[in-house]
């Protein structure tokens, strides 16, 4: 399973989080899971993303964290 990213709307409700029209990948490391969030975090919140917590197989590792820039 490696590193995943589980989207979120803003009700809490798990989303598919489509960038491209593909759901958010599975990475081997968690440094390559934070790049692609780092690359994909504007198509995410476009398709209705506003959160994303980071697991690493059936693990929590951090999150919920918004995807809406600071003000």
């Amino acid at each position: 399973m490696g590193w995943t990213w589980v989207c979120t709307d803003a009700s809490g409700a798990v989303v598919s989080g489509m960038v491209a029209g593909e759901p958010p990948p599975s990475f081997p490391t968690q440094s390559d899971a934070e790049s692609w969030l780092g690359e994909s975090w504007r198509a995410l919140l476009d398709s209705g993303v506003e959160n994303v917590s980071l697991r690493e197989d059936d693990r929590h590792i951090y999150g919920p964290m918004s995807l809406r820039p600071v003000e």
